[in-house]
C-alpha cells in the first residue's frame, strides 16, 4: 500500500492552552502518565493508499492516542481527514498531552469496509512513524460512531476503550431497513402511482428530486400532514428540529409533526431516496426488506402513536385503513448477497472487550436515539452490560454537542480506564452539566451558538426493527 506523507512542526499556543488547563483543573481525572514520546509538537499528514490521514502529536505526548472516525461523506463529496469532531475537543486533547489522528476513507458514501481497513492502516503507520501507543481510544461521530463500534468489535486487541458519538449503533441492516420503511410508507400513502424508486435506484438525483416534489404539496394539506406523521412515527423521528427553540410539548402534535416534516424533507429523504443508490452499488444489490412487516405493530410500539392518531382524526382519515394498505403491499425482499455484505459491514454482536461510553442528543432525526437502545440490547444479551454506559444531551440536532459536553464525556471515559470502574456519580446529568459549565464559555459553543450544557436523564424508545449479528435474513 502506497504511503505518502509530510511532517511539520506546530508551535504551542501557550496562552490558550494555559487558559484551558486552568478551566478544567477542577475536573481533571488522573495525573498524566509519564511522557512516552518527546520530539516536540508535530503534525503528520499525507495519504496511505487512497485515504488521507492527519496526525497531531503534542510536545510531551503521554502515550495515549485518540483515533477519530469522521461521519458520512455524500458520494463524490470532499473527502478529507479529520482528527476530532470539534475544534475545542482537539485543543483540549492536545493541551492535555494526548495524540490525535484520523483518516479519510478510500471512498465516500457508506464507507465502512474502507474505514475499517484505512483506520487500522493509520494505526500501523502511527506506530511505525511516531511510536507505539500505550493505549488507543477509538471515537467517532455519526457514521464514525458505527465505525468506532465496528473497530472495537473487529479488532478488540488494538483498542483500550471507545466513545461513539451520535452513532449508527443499530448496525447497517437495521438502519437501512428503517430507511426503507419510511420511504415505502411515503410512496404507498402519498404517491402510490408515482415513478419513485424505493430500491434498485437508477438515478439518485432524479429520484431524490422527485421525492421532494411529491413531499411539498402533501405537506400543505391536513391529509398529507397526517400521513407524513405516520411516516415519521414508523422510525421514531423526533418532534424537535431547531436547537435554538425549546422542544414542543409532548401533546403539541401539530408542532411536533411540523418538526418531523423538516427532518423528513431536509435530512432523511437524502438517504432514503438518494444515497441508497451508492449503498446498493457498493453492496451489489438491495440489502433491505419489508416483506411480512406488520406496520400496525410498528406504530403500536412507537412513542408517536398518539400524535399519529390525533393527526389522522384532525384530517378525517381512517388510520386503520392506511395501515392495512401498508401491510398488504409489504413485499420487498433483499438480495441475499447484498444483505450479507451489509451484515458484515456491520451488525453488532454486543461482545464488548473494552469499555464504551456512547453519547447522543435526544432530538436527533438523522441517527435517531433508539440506535442506543438497539446497541444496549445486544450488549446486554452478550452479558457485557457492565462495559457500556450511555449519556444523553437534551437538544435538537444531529451530533449537536458542544466542546465542553464532548470533553467531560471524554474525562469520564478516561477515568474509567485509569481506575477500572465507572464513576457513577460523574455520570449523573447534574454532575456532567456542572463539569461542562466549568470548561468556560468558549467551550460551550457550537457553530457560533452559546449553549447551556444539557445532559439529561433519558430512555430512548426501542428500535423499530433491530438486527443483531447472526439474526436471520429472510430469503
Amino acid at each position: 500500500m502506497a504511503v505518502r506523507g509530510t511532517r511539520t512542526s506546530r508551535p504551542v499556543r501557550c496562552k490558550s492552552l494555559v487558559a484551558l488547563v486552568a478551566l478544567v483543573v477542577a475536573c481533571s481525572q488522573q495525573p498524566a502518565a509519564p511522557a512516552a514520546h518527546r520530539t516536540g509538537p508535530q503534525t503528520l499528514n499525507g495519504k496511505i493508499g487512497a485515504a488521507a490521514y492527519l496526525i497531531e502529536v503534542p510536545a510531551q505526548w503521554n502515550g495515549t492516542l485518540f483515533l477519530y472516525s469522521h461521519g458520512y461523506v455524500t458520494p463524490g463529496g470532499a473527502n478529507r481527514a479529520q482528527d476530532a469532531p470539534v475544534p475545542q475537543a482537539r485543543t483540549w486533547l492536545l493541551g492535555h498531552q494526548y495524540a490525535i489522528a484520523g483518516s479519510s476513507y478510500s471512498r465516500t458514501g457508506w464507507a465502512l469496509e474502507d474505514a475499517f481497513r484505512d483506520q487500522v492502516a493509520l494505526l500501523d503507520y502511527f506506530s511505525g512513524h511516531v511510536a507505539m501507543p500505550r493505549r488507543v481510544i477509538a471515537w467517532g461521530a455519526s457514521l464514525g460512531g458505527i465505525i468506532t463500534a465496528g473497530l472495537i468489535q473487529l479488532h478488540p486487541e488494538r483498542f483500550a476503550a471507545a466513545m461513539p458519538l451520535c452513532g449508527v449503533l443499530s448496525g447497517g441492516i437495521a438502519t437501512w431497513n428503517a430507511e426503507l420503511d419510511s420511504a415505502y410508507a411515503f410512496k404507498t400513502l402519498v404517491a402510490p402511482r408515482s415513478a419513485l424508486q424505493l430500491v434498485h435506484i437508477s438515478d439518485a438525483n432524479a429520484n431524490l428530486n422527485l421525492a421532494r416534489s411529491l413531499f411539498t404539496p402533501a405537506a400543505a394539506t391536513p391529509t398529507g400532514q397526517a400521513r407524513l406523521a405516520l411516516v415519521a412515527a414508523l422510525i421514531d423521528l423526533p418532534g424537535w428540529f431547531d436547537p435554538r427553540q425549546p422542544e414542543p410539548a409532548a401533546t403539541d402534535y401539530v408542532a411536533r409533526a411540523a418538526a418531523q416534516r423538516q427532518w423528513e424533507s431536509l435530512v432523511d429523504f437524502t438517504f432514503a431516496f438518494g444515497n441508497r443508490r451508492e449503498l446498493e452499488q457498493r453492496a451489489g444489490g438491495n440489502p433491505s426488506w419489508n416483506a411480512g412487516v406488520d406496520y400496525a405493530a410498528l406504530l403500536a410500539r412507537s412513542p408517536d402513536r398518539a400524535e399519529v392518531r390525533a393527526m389522522y382524526t384532525r384530517a378525517g382519515l381512517d388510520l386503520n385503513r392506511d395501515l392495512r394498505t401498508l401491510n398488504a403491499g409489504a413485499s420487498i425482499k433483499a438480495d441475499p448477497s447484498a444483505a450479507a455484505y451489509l451484515d458484515r459491514y456491520i451488525s453488532f454482536d454486543g461482545n464488548l472487550a473494552v469499555p464504551v461510553l456512547a453519547m447522543h442528543t435526544t432530538g436527533d432525526g438523522l441517527v435517531v436515539p433508539p440506535n442506543e437502545s438497539a446497541y444496549a440490547d445486544v450488549v446486554r444479551g452478550a452479558g457485557k452490560a457492565g462495559m457500556l454506559r450511555q449519556v444523553f444531551v437534551h437538544r435538537a440536532g444531529h451530533c449537536a454537542f458542544s466542546g465542553a459536553e464532548t470533553v467531560v464525556a471524554l474525562q469520564v471515559l478516561l477515568k474509567r480506564l485509569d481506575t477500572g470502574e465507572w464513576d457513577a456519580a460523574a455520570l449523573e446529568p447534574a454532575a456532567l452539566n456542572a463539569a461542562a459549565v466549568a470548561q468556560g464559555s468558549e467551550m460551550n459553543q457550537l457553530f457560533g451558538l452559546d449553549l447551556v450544557p444539557s445532559f439529561a436523564p433519558f430512555i430512548p424508545a426501542a428500535y423499530p426493527r433491530p438486527h443483531s449479528k447472526g439474526s436471520p435474513i429472510p430469503a
